[in-house]
């Protein structure tokens, strides 16, 4: 059992660990020994998390989640299977607990009247100055 919140637990029967060939680190090993790890989630089907956040972790999730809504995690980074292991479901975790959050509702605003009256004087100003610079000014002659 995973637990990725108090009140989110993930039985380890829904995630999947495969261990593939990696490149990159590994010496003499790198081409015999699987030592990369492929963790797979489906996070469409999942019972053990709710719909709103099954719906923020595909879209947190992006290129990472299949058309069939499973999640791929890969993690390479370490010459070990176990490091690596540890390395997929630490990020598997994070991205769960992220979903979890509640996106804060933005309130639109307004500016307020010394604002405006700002920018109305800037823009005026600009104007000026740009007027300045036509043909017809005698200051530049």
């Amino acid at each position: 059992m995973l637990e990725i919140a108090s009140s989110i637990q993930i039985p380890e029967s829904e995630i999947g660990l495969d261990f593939i060939r990696a490149d990159g680190p590994g010496g003499q090993n790198v081409n015999k020994v699987a030592t990369a790890v492929q963790l797979r989630f489906d996070a469409v089907n999942s019972l053990s998390l709710p719909e709103e956040v099954k719906a923020r972790l595909i879209k947190l999730a992006g290129k990472r989640v299949t058309q069939d809504g499973i999640l791929i995690i890969e993690a390479r980074r370490y010459r070990t299977q176990e490091g690596n292991r540890e390395d997929a479901i630490r990020r598997f975790s994070e991205l769960v607990r992220k979903a979890l959050e509640k996106p804060t509702k933005r309130k639109p605003t307004k500016p307020s009247k010394a604002s405006k009256e700002k920018r109305l004087q800037e823009k005026k100003r600009r104007s000026e100055i740009k007027r300045g610079r036509s043909k017809g000014s005698v200051e530049s002659e």
